[in-house]
């Protein structure tokens, strides 16, 4: 049984998953160590900067619930993920590699709410300024909203998004549609 998932799971596969890993805690060492939390260096003027943020919430920044309910979401996206990479076979890598970064992500963020009771997020960006006045549509009210810059993030963030991008992509415009592999009933 091992040998199956072994073979579900090859090893590109797996090292694209640990890497992501790898890159996500190895960032966030290194910004911890070089800045204290709320501290902030330009790298590129105002356009990036390194803005070192313990956040309690979601990606970024989202605030939808506690820390149980995101660490919850977290384990749920690595087992949707897992669930899918065993069971779907398709020839197109870009579903599995989806997968693996989405894993990957997921794994990253987990590690830090079991290492910091947070998430370490830094990728300060400002790449433009969205502003949706209040209005009313029918009986509902809605107040408006404005972003003066991007809500700071991690690596982590990015590779859950590009892993999102990949499956999305693939299922849009690759006719073949992973399905389970149901030919193989031995074990």
């Amino acid at each position: 049984m091992v040998k199956k998932y072994a073979q579900a799971f090859p090893r590109r596969f797996l090292i694209i998953t640990v890497l992501a890993i790898l890159v996500d805690q190895l960032s966030k060492t290194a910004v911890i160590r070089l800045l204290s939390p709320g501290e902030s260096v330009p790298v590129l003027g105002d356009l990036f900067r390194l803005t070192l943020v313990l956040n309690p919430g979601g990606v970024f920044g989202t605030r939808l619930g506690s820390q149980n309910f995101y660490t919850f979401i977290s384990l749920l996206a690595m087992g949707v993920a897992l669930w899918f990479f065993f069971k779907t076979r398709t020839k197109e890598n870009s579903f599995r590699i989806g997968l693996c970064l989405v894993l990957g992500g997921a794994m990253g963020n987990l590690i830090d709410r079991f290492r910091f009771g947070e998430v370490v997020d830094f990728l300060d960006f400002d790449f433009f300024n969205i502003t949706l006045p209040p209005t009313k549509v029918l009986f509902f009210k809605f107040p408006g909203f404005y972003l003066d810059r991007w809500p700071v993030f991690n690596l982590a963030d990015s590779f859950v998004l590009i892993g999102m991008v990949l499956i999305i992509i693939h299922m849009l415009f690759f006719k073949e549609i992973p399905t389970s592999d149901t030919s193989d009933k031995s074990e």
